[in-house]
């Protein structure tokens, strides 16, 4: 009778159990599971710049933060909020206040009015050429009264008086007025927003404001980030005037605005 060696005989019973298995189950245990994808900052601009760069602008209630009245009227929440959350937005509104939401799925609850609903258009660098541009001058806090008023006239969305604190604001003057602006606003991490871009009336169609993104897009291209921006998806020439500069569609938020009720549950 012939012999086996031990170890020989390991192998083989060891080859004759690996045969046996169910090939699905052997494919199911050999393949790693993929961890889940991140978020991409621009999902969620203001709470990637909330709990990012500008955290030290954040006012916190719950899982809400939001900047401050007169700064932006920018604010982070869950999707789908919670009536904790809830909550903390009408005490962070206080009785009767404003809130902005930009990332809710559904409808606020009873007693919050929503005053008005907006889609945008998210839109981010592509092909933009930045360039600095000689007449843009640096725009500070004892500017807000001028650009407040060049605002007024031009309306190109929310810029309070402490909006400036943002980030980098250029101006053109033509005679010592304020004719022309643009700047920074949300700051998630490696991306910086283009905004409160306007022209004033009489100096339309000369290209100040292609000048000044371009400008605003080449100090945020000197810090190696990439400038985005956002604007209603109903305003046409504004869309037009970004692609032909280099950005791209990237998504289509809604902007909520909503008046908090009277009396809230009080935590």
């Amino acid at each position: 009778m012939s012999t086996v060696d031990p170890a020989t005989r390991e192998q083989t019973a060891a080859a004759t159990r690996e045969q046996t298995v169910d090939p699905a189950a052997r494919e199911q245990t050999a393949v790693p599971v993929a961890a889940p994808a991140a978020p991409h900052p621009l999902d969620d601009p203001a709470l990637a710049s909330l709990t990012g760069p500008h955290a030290h602008f954040a006012e916190r209630r719950g899982r809400i933060l939001r900047y401050p009245v007169d700064v932006t009227p920018w604010t982070a929440h869950p999707a789908v909020p919670d009536a904790r959350d809830w909550a903390d937005l009408a005490a962070l509104a206080g009785p009767g206040g404003t809130i902005s939401m930009n990332t809710l799925r559904g409808e606020p609850p009873q007693g919050w009015e929503i005053l008005h609903r907006i889609g945008g258009v998210q839109l981010v660098d592509v092909s933009v050429i930045p360039e600095p541009d000689a007449e843009a001058v640096r725009l500070g806090p004892a500017d807000v009264p001028e650009m407040l008023d060049l605002v007024a006239r031009t309306r190109p969305g929310p810029f309070l008086p402490r909006t400036v604190e943002l980030g980098t604001y250029l101006g053109i003057r033509r005679e010592g007025t304020l004719v022309a602006m643009a700047g920074e606003r949300l700051h998630p991490p490696g991306w910086t927003e283009i905004s409160g871009v306007c022209t004033d009336a009489s100096v339309r169609g000369q290209g100040l404001a292609s000048r000044l993104v371009r400008a605003v897009a080449y100090g945020i291209r000197e810090r190696g980030e990439t400038p985005f921006l956002h604007t209603s998806a109903a305003n046409a020439v504004a869309i037009r005037l970004y692609e032909s500069l280099g950005f791209q569609l990237r998504a289509h938020p809604e902007f909520l605005s909503a008046l908090a009720p009277v009396r809230f549950p009080q935590r």
